[in-house]
């Protein structure tokens, strides 16, 4: 079954870690988020907008459709100041127009069926010459070999039904590139990023990960059994590999300015 963003036993899985400084550096050197009030739409459990806030944004909104989601992100960031967050959709923010100096929606798009809409909303509550940062997995980005590092290849080689959900929801470069432009934005940078997203001390440590699906909503398409089994496999996989188990995941990152 599909993840269910809305159910209480969910609300610390996408709340669970830190942003890695592989996308916070990267980030920095690409957009200056300093003094600037940002919009992270899709929030989450608020692992972004913690980050924004403390790479010097003024103020950051996380916006989310779920009210779990807020709960936990709320948590995750009661000892920020400056971040709130707002219940509302990719299409209809609940924000208003023209104040957002950037906007990001990371690991959002391939939730979404009308990536125009999602687009048009960006644009909308952004400045002129405001930014939005879109990232995301394109197929090309999902479907790279398992290894010791990007253990996310290896639910694909164990269970190649999972390969044709995860292609069907996913976004190809030229398909986003479009829609940005067709929604006022005028792309000015795009590259590949392997984010670390974890480090783990020990293999128990990535196996109760995995058990609880923590921020993997493609794992909700197993049972509980099939993880298992999926754990199974890893462990054979990465037998030559010594703890402690640095996993990483490739993404694509499109910056755009409102005109």
């Amino acid at each position: 079954m599909p993840i269910n963003f809305h159910d209480e036993q969910n609300r610390q899985t996408y709340a669970a870690r830190n942003a890695d400084e592989s996308w916070i550096s990267q980030i920095k050197s690409t957009v200056d988020v300093s003094n600037k009030r940002i919009a992270d739409i899709g929030c989450g459990g608020g692992i972004y907008t913690k980050a924004l806030i403390k790479m010097g944004a003024s103020h950051v909104v996380g916006v989310d459709f779920s009210d779990e989601m807020l709960k936990g992100a709320a948590a995750n960031c009661k000892d920020i100041q400056n971040a709130t967050f707002l219940k509302g959709e990719a299409y209809q923010s609940n924000l208003p127009a023209n104040e957002m100096d950037l906007v990001l929606e990371r690991a959002l798009i391939h939730h979404l069926d009308d990536l125009d809409a999602c687009f048009k909303e960006a644009h909308r509550i952004l400045k002129n010459g405001g930014v939005l940062i879109v990232q995301d997995r394109t197929p090309e980005d999902c479907l790279l070999p398992g290894d010791e590092h990007h253990i996310r290849g290896y639910f694909f080689e164990k269970f190649p039904r999972l390969m044709d959900k995860e292609i069907s929801r996913r976004y190809d470069s030229d398909q986003v590139q479009q829609a940005l432009k067709s929604s006022g934005f005028r792309l000015t940078n795009k590259f590949s990023l392997w984010e670390t997203r974890r480090i783990y001390k020990d293999y128990a440590e990535l196996n109760k990960d995995l058990l609880l699906r923590t921020g993997r909503s493609i794992l909700h398409e197993l049972t509980d059994v099939e993880v298992q089994e999926l754990i199974s496999f890893i462990e054979e996989n990465l037998s030559d590999s010594q703890p402690p188990i640095i996993e990483k995941d490739s993404w694509t990152v499109w910056f755009a300015i409102k005109e």
